[in-house]
Order: structure tokens, then C-alpha cells, then sequence
């Protein structure tokens, strides 16, 4: 018998190093493991089902593709091929930095070049992140600005895009426990991954220091604590503190060490900050307001960038300050090492 869901279960449920990033369930045959929402949600539950251990099977879908049973990675920015400043020229309202993201994602669906993206989106109430397939220019303009830092097992949707929903041209944006596990799928040779490798086009990686539950960051420290209401929030950036720009034009503060009992567990683990296994990462560090960092890191990543660019969709910007992405990933690195 090889790997199963037993010996992730041992390795990293039961070790509290799980990056929670929904890859297990997203691959998982027997549609067996699954999130629960509040305090289980530390770690996937199994329904006592694997078709390995119950019924002989062989399987390890799960063990395959999960990011933390690698070595954490000591790059700091990993290699790129070019790296420079964008921003959207098309109008995305609720963008965090400089649209870029939305404009090359908006650009390649209308070229056909994707036919669907794995994402975040909110409930336009409360603010409160789930993962979704979003097939509509129009719908993922809508949603631009989702909090990324606010934890969603973003992968498990993979499921819906590949296996359900069948489509075979799928962009995935996420931050770097998300970009290691589909890396995974795609390098993996696991026949029960086959659907996966061959419908992943593209990975966007986004710039990432750790991500928070909902319910303890903001229905506990902002709403509760501090009488700040989600919709009164514009953008939401960790760059060394939280940063809360509010919709009167107001910038809320908070030390990260305030806000670190609503850290995902996962997240102390992880040493990438700029997603070095992604085509593309993208983040605001190292750019003017108003812009985005752009790591171009393959052919495919240059690609979608270059035909956004050529369709009027997106433009490049100032330099960016390398240093200052280097710094926060050494960071990264170094918050890590010290806790070994």
C-alpha cells in the first residue's frame, strides 16, 4: 500500500502544518475530504471513507499533491525572467493595487486564451471570501480586490472547473501554498491527477505573508474590537503591519503582532513569499500606489502579459524597488528559520 489520506493525516493534519489550501479535497475520488467551517477548519476532515485503506484501491491523490510534505524554499524571489511595474487600463473599480491581475485574467478570457479561473470572491455584504470558477469578464472585473489575506481553501474548486464543470483551459490565482500545490499536480506523473495536468494553463501566484481566518480578524479584532465594518474597507495589505485603507480615505494600523492569534496555523511554516512557483506573481510591494509588481516567471506568464498589453488592456509602469521585495521575502524566510 502507498501513501494514503492516513499518512497526510499523520504527516501534516496532525502536525498543524496543513496550509489548508483545499488541494486534497479538490483531487480526492471519493469526494471524502472536505472543510468544516469554525475551529476544525485548521486542518481537512476525512469521512472515514479512502478507497486505499477501505477497499484496496490504490489512490494517494491527496498525499501527491499536498504543498507541505516538500522542503519549505529558501528563494528569495526564485528565477524570473523579467519584473516590472503594470496597471490595468481598463476600469476595475475595486482593485487593491493596480488592476493588473484583473486586466491580463479580462484580456486572456476574451481571447480564449483561458476558459475559466479558479478565484476568490466576497460576498459583497460582509466581505467574507469563498473560492469560485468564474467564466464571465464582467464577473471577474466585479470581483477584483478580494482579500486574498483571509484564508479559503481556494484549491478545492479545481474540482468544480476540471472534473465537473470539464473545462480545460483554467487559470488559477492564489497566494504560494496555492501556486505549490498545483505545481504539484502539474509536475506529478499520478495517473488520478491526469485531468489536472492537462487543464491547468496558467498559474498566478500573489505576493503573501501569511492569511487570517475571517471570523477572528474581523468579526473579532475589526468589527468587535475595533467598530470597523467590512464595507467601510477599501484595500486590505500586510507590508510589515495591517494596513486598512477606509473608504473616507483614512488609513487604519495594526501591528501584526495584535492580530497574529488570527494567523492560519499552516502559515508559520511557509517560507514563500512571491510564489516562486507560479508563470506569473503579482503583489504591490515594490511599486508606486497605484501599480502592480509583476514577476514574470514563463513563457506562458509572458505570454498573457505581452497580449494584454498589445490588446490595450493593461500598461507597464515605473521601476520596481527590488529591494523592498526582497526584504519582505527575506523576512518570510528568516520568521521561519527562528521558529525551528
Amino acid at each position: 500500500m502507498g501513501k494514503n489520506y492516513l499518512d497526510l493525516k499523520a504527516e501534516v493534519w496532525d502536525t498543524g502544518i496543513c496550509a489548508s489550501c483545499g488541494a486534497c479535497v479538490a483531487v480526492c475520488p471519493a469526494d471524502a475530504i472536505f472543510f468544516k467551517t469554525g475551529e476544525e477548519s485548521i486542518s481537512p476532515l476525512n469521512n472515514e471513507y479512502c478507497k486505499e485503506v477501505t477497499d484496496g484501491v490504490p489512490c494517494g491523490a491527496c498525499y501527491a499533491t499536498c504543498p507541505r510534505l516538500d522542503p519549505a524554499p529558501t528563494e528569495v524571489l526564485g528565477q524570473y525572467l523579467d519584473i516590472f511595474s503594470a496597471k490595468a487600463d481598463i476600469p476595475v473599480p475595486g482593485k487593491q493595487s493596480g488592476g493588473a491581475v484583473t486586466a491580463i485574467l479580462v484580456n486572456a478570457l476574451e481571447q480564449g486564451m483561458i476558459d475559466a479561473v479558479v478565484t476568490v470572491e466576497e460576498d459583497p455584504w460582509t466581505l467574507k471570501p469563498s473560492s469560485t470558477v468564474i467564466t464571465s469578464e464582467d464577473v471577474l472585473i466585479n470581483q477584483a480586490g478580494s482579500r486574498y489575506n483571509w484564508w479559503v481553501p481556494l484549491v478545492s474548486s479545481l474540482k468544480e472547473a476540471v472534473i465537473t464543470r470539464k473545462y480545460r483551459k483554467v487559470a488559477v490565482v492564489g497566494v504560494p501554498c496555492v501556486v505549490q500545490a498545483v505545481r504539484k499536480m502539474l509536475d506529478s506523473d499520478h495517473d488520478l491527477l491526469r485531468p489536472f495536468r492537462r487543464s491547468i494553463r496558467l498559474v498566478v501566484g500573489l505576493f503573501c505573508t501569511e492569511t487570517f481566518d475571517y471570523e477572528k480578524l474581523v468579526e473579532e479584532k475589526l468589527i468587535r474590537e475595533r467598530s470597523i465594518e467590512p464595507l467601510d474597507m477599501i484595500r486590505f495589505d500586510v507590508k510589515g503591519k495591517l494596513e486598512i485603507t477606509m473608504k473616507d480615505g483614512s488609513l487604519t494600523m495594526i501591528p501584526l503582532k495584535d492580530v497574529d492569534d488570527c494567523v492560519r496555523p499552516g502559515c508559520r511554516v511557509c517560507t514563500d513569499f512571491t510564489a516562486i512557483y507560479s508563470d506569473l506573481s503579482a503583489g504591490s510591494v515594490g511599486s508606486p500606489t497605484g501599480y502592480t509588481t509583476l514577476i514574470i516567471r514563463s513563457t506562458a506568464g509572458q505570454t498573457v502579459v505581452q497580449r494584454a498589453i498589445e490588446n490595450g488592456l493593461l500598461s507597464t509602469g515605473p521601476d520596481v524597488d527590488i529591494q523592498a521585495v526582497e526584504k519582505l521575502s527575506g523576512k518570510k524566510i528568516a520568521r521561519k528559520q527562528e521558529k525551528i
